[in-house]
């Protein structure tokens, strides 16, 4: 029998589509997988030391969110409050609460509370917040509606894509510096018309190249 019949031919592409098969999906699953929101924190809310509840603090209360997170608007690092942030207002309030004890033992103790990150960027990425607040982009852009949130969630994907497509057209993600905090302002105008008034008397610029965010 000859080694190649009619058939061969047949067999030859079916093994060719099979293996290039193998091979896309064997480098596509891993990009695919890490985009999920499994793989990228999207959605969940790590578990804290405190219950702390901002649908009780930013939403009922309205505590403007640099009361607790100053350093937002003059470092990279928002930061989360110091034990002396809390205790100033509940060494006057709850003080009976079962769930401030361990705020008041840490007090006592000159100890700070360990708090779990929600939005984790890797070590490579280097992102600036008082940059964006400076520029007019909203808390609520990057952290979702925190005022509705009894344990604080992560919103966004954090990929590049996600930050890509801000720094691409950043007018539309824009407000006047003094708003950045509220959670209902509503542009007057188009967005994309305030974005870019803002942007003019900001000077925003759409910045994509590699060492604005990896230095």
């Amino acid at each position: 029998m000859p080694p190649f019949t009619p058939a061969s031919n047949t067999r030859f592409w079916i093994v060719f589509v099979l293996v290039g098969l193998s091979g896309t999906a064997a480098l596509g699953l891993p990009m695919f997988f890490v985009r999920e929101p499994m793989e990228t924190a999207q959605y969940q809310a790590p578990e804290q030391p405190i219950p702390f509840d901002h649908r009780h603090h930013a939403g009922r209360d309205q505590i403007n969110c640099f009361y607790c997170h100053p350093h937002a608007r003059s470092e990279a690092k928002a930061d989360v409050p110091t034990i002396e942030r809390c205790i100033g207002c509940h060494q006057q309030i709850w003080t009976e609460s079962p769930m401030l004890a361990p705020v008041l033992r840490a007090f006592a103790s000159n100890r700070p509370i360990v708090w779990t990150r929600v939005n984790q960027l890797p070590d490579f990425v280097y992102f600036d917040h008082s940059m964006h607040i400076h520029h007019g982009v909203a808390c609520v852009t990057c952290h979702g509606p925190v005022e509705q949130m009894a344990r604080v969630s992560q919103q966004a994907p954090l990929l590049m894509k996600w930050c890509l497509d801000c720094h691409r057209a950043p007018e539309a993600y824009l407000r006047p510096r003094e708003l950045v905090t509220s959670t209902v302002w509503e542009p007057e105008q188009p967005p994309a018309v305030v974005g870019a008034q803002l942007a003019s008397a900001y000077g925003t610029r759409r910045v994509t190249h590699c060492t604005a965010c990896h230095r």
